[in-house]
């Protein structure tokens, strides 16, 4: 069964002039003319997204929204009715926001979190701001080392409310961003350390960015070394340099940089010198 908010790949089931028909198992849905690929013919295959336009009919796009239903995302208001709000998620139908699903009083030109849904008596595709609602950290879906995909939600005391997964919520501290974030970014983690709460209820985790141990300093590294080579080979930072003057420069924690080094050298690409890093082929 084909629903609103979500990717398909449907064939072309005939040609008109306002488009193509592709096949749904009932009369077909429009994929406008203007979203036609070119060359298309029936029987081909198109990727598209499944949503309602403005007269209420359901229809294809290959516009790509910034989300499907499911996903939390944040998002720009476009425009304030009585009734809702309405929110740019990339598609020439701008995505709504009943009255209903508001907990802030969205502005226009705000930019919000929402959680897109597919509303249960019409069918079409809608977004509420009460996110927390659908996150929760008693059940959890990740384990330590696991890697994960995280949204940042909000600045904390220590460092960032990170949504993971979609499904739960963690912390990524301070000590661990080597790079400047914020409230909307998305990146690739991983589950540094989970525990329970004082009450036992539920748990608490901890984050961090890239992949677990020496896999999370490649990039890293690879950032080191042609900075080296950008540099005639040298660079007058080690170990016992300034942390600001190593993030201002690498943008990198010390840890990280400490990190990416001591690989780099195991590996024999950099010597260590006194007041800094050298490169092994250049000396």
């Amino acid at each position: 069964m084909i629903t609103a908010g979500q990717f398909y790949d449907l064939s072309v089931a005939r040609v008109t002039e306002n488009g193509v028909y592709l096949e749904d198992g009932k009369e077909g849905i429009l994929l406008p003319k203007r979203f036609v690929p070119e060359n298309v013919r029936v029987g081909d295959t198109v990727h598209v997204f499944i949503y309602h336009d403005s007269e209420g009919r359901i229809i294809a796009t290959t516009q790509k929204p910034m989300g499907v239903v499911g996903d939390i995302v944040k998002l720009q208001v476009t425009s304030v009715t009585p009734q809702g709000a309405f929110m740019d998620w990339g598609l020439m139908k701008d995505l709504f926001v009943p009255k209903s699903q508001q907990i802030s009083n969205m502005l226009p030109k705000g930019e919000y979190f929402v959680k897109i849904y597919l509303d249960e008596q019409t069918g079409r595709v809608a977004a509420t701001e009460k996110i927390e609602t659908f996150l929760q950290n008693n059940d959890l879906t990740v384990k330590e080392n696991d890697a994960v995909s995280l949204l940042v939600y909000r600045r904390t005391d220590i460092g960032y409310l990170v949504i993971i997964n979609q499904l739960h919520t963690g912390v990524l501290h301070f000590s661990d961003i080597y790079r400047n974030i914020t409230a909307g970014d998305r990146f690739t983690g991983f589950i540094k350390k989970i525990r329970p709460n004082k009450t036992g209820d539920t748990f608490l985790i901890d984050v961090a960015v890239g992949t677990r141990g020496y896999e999370r300093t490649d990039p890293e590294s690879e950032k080191i070394l042609e900075l080296l080579r950008a540099h005639d080979g040298y660079l007058p930072y080690y170990d016992k340099s300034d942390p600001e003057a190593i993030y201002d420069f690498f943008g990198m924690s010390k840890k990280t940089f400490k990190m990416a080094v001591g690989k780099l050298y195991k590996d024999r690409k950099i010597t260590l010198e006194k007041t800094g890093i050298k490169l092994a082929e250049a000396g």
